[in-house]
Order: C-alpha cells, then sequence, then structure tokens
C-alpha cells in the first residue's frame, strides 16, 4: 500500500530520500498535474543546489494575466471566481521572468498556445514530438518518479485511485513498468473536483508508491471558461460538420471550432432543414465535395485524445451513440469549464461507463490491436485546427518559421496518419482564412512558408469559413485552384499571380466568379438568420460567464477591432459622448467600474463601451 502523507513538504522530503537528489519527473499534460507536490520538490530544489530537477511536461497551465484598464477590470473577477483557489505552478513563473535556477530544468512537447514565445528557457527545451512518442522520450531521459493528481473512490473499504484527466502518457508509462521496461515511483495527490473515471485509469493502491490526500492541499480546478464562438468559427464548423457521415467515427481537436462543430452536428440532427438552409446561404457556390446533411440515426463514434464540452453537447443531443464494446466515446485527456467537470462528476453509474479513458497509443494510433481498431473507425473524420496553409496543401499548426514553437504538434500528425491508413477516413485541417497583424490583415493561406508540421504529400481536405477543399490524391494545380477557392477575396489576386510566376499554376486559369466574394461581410449576412433565431448560439453549451459579462464580450471585441483604426476609434469615442446609456447599459458599464468614471482615461473608456454596446444591439 502507498505511504500517505497530508503534507507536501513531507512528501517530497520522502520522494528525495527514496530517489536521490537525480530528480527527473514526469507531470502530465494540463490539468493532471499535482501542483501542491511539484511546487514542493521545485523548493526543495531551489533551497538545495545540489538537487537536480529535471521536469517533463507538457500544457502547462497559467492563470490569465490581463493587461490594460479594461481588460483588467473584465477579466480579474473571472480569474478570483473561477481560478481563484488554483496554486500557481512555481517554476512557470520563473521560466518566464528568467529566474529558474542552474540546477532546474523544464522540457516541455507541447506549450499551452503562444503563451510561451520570446521565453528563451521554454523555447530552448522545448521537444518536438509526436504525441504517440511522447512516452518513450520522458522515459529515454531517466525519468524516475511520475507525479499526478487523481479522484478517489472507497470501495469495500479498500481505496482505488482514478487518473481521471489524463490517462494518456501514464498508462503509456505504466505498461513499461508493467513489463520490466522501466523503474519509477508514481506519486498521487488526491483531487475532490476529479470526476472518477472508469476504465484502464481505475488503479489500486498498490501502484502508487504515496498519496498527498488532504483538505489543505485539494483545490478547484483549473477550469478556462467557453469562449464566444464568432461567425468565423461557426461557418467552419458548419462546413466541417457536412463532412462527418452517420456511422461514422469523430475525433475533435482543441478550440472553439470544435464546438461550433458539435453546435453544427446538433443542428443538422433536429433541424436537417434549417442546417441545408444555412450551408446553402453559406456557400452558395455548388459544393466542391459532397455534402452530408441527414441525420444520425446510427451515431457516431467517438475517439479523441482531448475530451472536451463539445463531445457530451454530442451525448446529451444523441448522436454520440455508436458504441464499441459498449463505449460511445474513448479519450485520453481533458480540459474544460467547470460545467464540464461537473457533468462528468454527476453523470448516473451506466452512463459514465459509455465513456472510457485510455492511453495515448489507443487513441491516436493503430498499432496495438489494430484490427480492432481498423473495425471501430468506420469513415472516421478526424477534425483539427492549423494556424495557416500553403497553396500545395501544407498546413502550419505548431510553430513559426524562425523556429518559434507556439503550440506543438500533439497528436495532429498522428490522426493526419491515421485518415491515409484506414478506409474512407479523412483528415480535415480546419482554419480562419485571415488573422490580424497588428493594424493589417493577413492571409492565412500562403504560397510557401518557411516550416511546415504536415507535410504537402498528406494533403486532405481544408475547411475555412469559405467553403472546403478536397485535395488528397489531386495534382498541384489542382489543389492551387481549390485552396485559392477557400480563400480570402482580398489576397487572392495576389496568391494566384505568385502561383503563376512559380509555374504551378496555368497562365490563363481564372478563380471561378463564385468563389469571388469570400469576405466577412458575406458571412456575418449568411448567418445572420440563425444567429437572431438562435440556432447558432455564441454559447451552445453554457457559459461560466455572467450575463452581463455575456453581453460586454462583443462590446469589447467591437472596441478591440476598432483600435486598429484611428478613425474608427474617433467615431466610437463621439458617439458614446453623445449617447445616454439605458439601464442595461448602465449596468455593463458598472461591471466594468465606469458608471462613475472618476479620472479621465474613465470618462473616455466608459465613452467607448457605451457606443460599442450601442453599436452590438444593431448588428
Amino acid at each position: 500500500m502507498p505511504k500517505l502523507f497530508s503534507d507536501a513538504d513531507a512528501l517530497a522530503e520522502d520522494i528525495i530520500r527514496d530517489v536521490g537528489t537525480d530528480l527527473v519527473v514526469g507531470l502530465p499534460l494540463g490539468l493532471g498535474k499535482a501542483n501542491h507536490v511539484v511546487n514542493a520538490l521545485y523548493a526543495r530544489a531551489v533551497a538545495d543546489p545540489y538537487i537536480k530537477l529535471t521536469l517533463l511536461s507538457a500544457l502547462t497551465l497559467e492563470k490569465p494575466k490581463p493587461k490594460g484598464l479594461i481588460e483588467r477590470r473584465f477579466i480579474a473577477p473571472v480569474i478570483d471566481r473561477l481560478f481563484g483557489g488554483y496554486p500557481d505552478l512555481a517554476y512557470a513563473e520563473a521560466m518566464r521572468n528568467g529566474s529558474l535556477p542552474p540546477n532546474i530544468s523544464v522540457i516541455e512537447f507541447f506549450f499551452l498556445a503562444g503563451r510561451w514565445l520570446h521565453v528563451a528557457a521554454a523555447q530552448q527545451n522545448y521537444i518536438s514530438a509526436n504525441y504517440t512518442h511522447a512516452a518513450s522520450y520522458l522515459l529515454a531521459r531517466g525519468m524516475n518518479v511520475v507525479t499526478q493528481l487523481v479522484a478517489k473512490r472507497v470501495v469495500d473499504g479498500v481505496p482505488r485511485y482514478s487518473l481521471s484527466c489524463n490517462t494518456d502518457t501514464t498508462l503509456d508509462v505504466l505498461r513499461e513498468r508493467h513489463a520490466g521496461r522501466a523503474s519509477f515511483r508514481l506519486i498521487a495527490q488526491v483531487n475532490s473536483e476529479l470526476p472518477f473515471m472508469p476504465g484502464a485509469g481505475d488503479l489500486s493502491a498498490d501502484e502508487f508508491s504515496a498519496v498527498l490526500d488532504s483538505p489543505a492541499t485539494d483545490f478547484p480546478l483549473f477550469a478556462p471558461p467557453s469562449e464566444p464562438i464568432s461567425d468565423t468559427k461557426y461557418a467552419i464548423g458548419l462546413n466541417a460538420a457536412s463532412l462527418v457521415r452517420d456511422g461514422g467515427t469523430l475525433q475533435i481537436g482543441i478550440g472553439q471550432i470544435g464546438d461550433a462543430l458539435a453546435q453544427g452536428l446538433i443542428l443538422r440532427h433536429r433541424e436537417g432543414a434549417a442546417f441545408h438552409e444555412i450551408l446553402t446561404r453559406l456557400s452558395p457556390a455548388r459544393p466542391i465535395v459532397a455534402r452530408e446533411t441527414g441525420a444520425f440515426d446510427t451515431g457516431l463514434y467517438g475517439v479523441s485524445e482531448m475530451l472536451t464540452e463539445a463531445f457530451i453537447g454530442l451525448l446529451d443531443g444523441g448522436i454520440l451513440k455508436r458504441a464499441v464494446d459498449g463505449v460511445v466515446l474513448h479519450g485520453a485527456f481533458f480540459l474544460g469549464p467547470k460545467s464540464f467537470y461537473r457533468a462528468l462528476r454527476e453523470m448516473p453509474p451506466d452512463q459514465i461507463a459509455r465513456i472510457q479513458m485510455m492511453p495515448v497509443s489507443f487513441t491516436n494510433a493503430l498499432y496495438g490491436d489494430e484490427e480492432d481498431k481498423r473495425r471501430a473507425r468506420l469513415d472516421a473524420r478526424f477534425i483539427n485546427n492549423a494556424m495557416m496553409a500553403t497553396l500545395l496543401g501544407a498546413a502550419v499548426s505548431d510553430g513559426l518559421e524562425d523556429g518559434e514553437v507556439v503550440s506543438g504538434v500533439g497528436g495532429q500528425y498522428n490522426f493526419v496518419a491515421q485518415a491515409f491508413a484506414l478506409r474512407d477516413a479523412r483528415s480535415v485541417l480546419t482554419l480562419e482564412a485571415t488573422h490580424w497583424a497588428g493594424r493589417s490583415v493577413q492571409s492565412n493561406i500562403l504560397l510557401r512558408y518557411g516550416h511546415q508540421t504536415i507535410p504537402r504529400h498528406l494533403r486532405d481536405v481544408f475547411v475555412t469559413e469559405y467553403g472546403v477543399a478536397d485535395v488528397r490524391g489531386q495534382s498541384d494545380a489542382d489543389v492551387i485552384a481549390a485552396m485559392l477557392a477557400i480563400a480570402d477575396s482580398r489576397f487572392q489576386d495576389e496568391l494566384m499571380r505568385t502561383a503563376k510566376d512559380a509555374g504551378k499554376l496555368p497562365r490563363a486559369y481564372e478563380i471561378p466568379p463564385q468563389h469571388r466574394d469570400n469576405n466577412p461581410e458575406r458571412i456575418a449576412r449568411a448567418l445572420k438568420p440563425a444567429r437572431e433565431s438562435g440556432l447558432l448560439p455564441s454559447f451552445p453549451f453554457g457559459s461560466d460567464f455572467t450575463d452581463v459579462e455575456q453581453r460586454l464580450i462583443p462590446a469589447l471585441q467591437v472596441l478591440q477591432a476598432a483600435q486598429r483604426s484611428p478613425r474608427e476609434l474617433a467615431v466610437l469615442l463621439w458617439r458614446g459622448l453623445t449617447h445616454t446609456p439605458d439601464a442595461a447599459d448602465h449596468e455593463a458599464l458598472a461591471r466594468l467600474g465606469l458608471d462613475r468614471p472618476k479620472t479621465w482615461p474613465e470618462r473616455g473608456y466608459r465613452a467607448l463601451v457605451s457606443a460599442a454596446l450601442v453599436r452590438i444591439r444593431g448588428m
């Protein structure tokens, strides 16, 4: 049986006595980190330079750090409400401010998107890895301790512990330990908010060397709130929803597009005529690929490295129901808002049993029980996000051409490979057609880029807000034509010209007229009726934001966009100064502490926010 501790410092001392002063510690990706244990080990290494501490991890979670008056006033109460009791990881702040001691190193294979740009300690110690390879890399570095947040359940007086949110690499390294190919101490920290997930991660106590279990070290889970779904992301999600076959298999990547996709699938299932009408308005031109618009009579089977709240929506919506050995959803890790964790905790036993947490080697790869996986993963659609794509069908998802890492490869390559290995499977990479860089808009579809995550020889299906490009097995010229058709029209001529100059597109080629109206205004017009009728809510699966905060978010987005144009900012300011807020607007202003401005900057912000609220009502 494991040693039981109520004090993290005492547990850290016990680990050092048992393992020694050369500690190579594995921390699960994201939510599953045993923060108090990690911080205690870190503190010991800071105090004793003879202790060498190597932390091997991914997706270090940090509380948001707002900048600017409006952002601070909006986000600070949200942070207190949702993250107030979450213990910060001490090593993260030290890495960020450059104070990490020389005897401590932090090595990660996946970053929280964009959070570690320009941080040398993080960038230099990043390991580029497919998710399925991460476990072997950890073991190759001599990992001798694994710390994990767990859920606890007592059965017939005997405790059992669930790996809950992170079976991903832990089950894979445990398999190696059981086979005698690895040796490490598995350390648990019990958390009362973690749902106890049945399946392979339901472990007996003797798997653990020590367990930290105390009210003093319990804490609220990191729970990022769902963000509102923009028109652009809804258009992408709806386009992607028309590619999913009834009776098939679904994997969804991280982000709002996954929520938009799920809501699109629910709409398709319940309101087929409305779904078809929205698609027609969205893409009046003849579709590039055949669309799937029918209801899900057989239903879908989910197999995804990440479980999100979107999957719960699909379960509740009667879409995720094609069972494989009694299971409708296999996953490897999860992260989400408080409502998501609560839904898992409160599921009846017969329902939660239909969700099984598995190692990442199961979800992300075919090898190992390959025939069973092939029989289960019918008509698979692996839907993941990219930052950019080239006209020749390469995808850029994890980093920049100067070598800086934005996030990581994670499981994207794994799922692209599965799409080519499975019969009738497709890899669907979604991306917004443009992004803002300062005050200018830039295309996310480029002729070339100096870094690639997915090479062009694995090009398959790309989806933007402007449509679908099916480029698998197509010639370079045909691929370029298909990618031009889903690019923003502000950039089509330049892209076409550079492709012709490179000799990759016939000089006589012209983009068809039906693809020449690719602009945000058309997308907004196409979705407006469905938005107004409530078919495409900003928060389809609920929100941890209050009603007032939900009203403020789009107004603050208007204000953020206006900052790119001094003229637009001046127009908003003037309108706000000449407008008298009504009661609802006054409540929103009070939420930001702008109902009774005391300084000139506060008066200016009050006018800007007031004008933005009026503009939102008129949209």
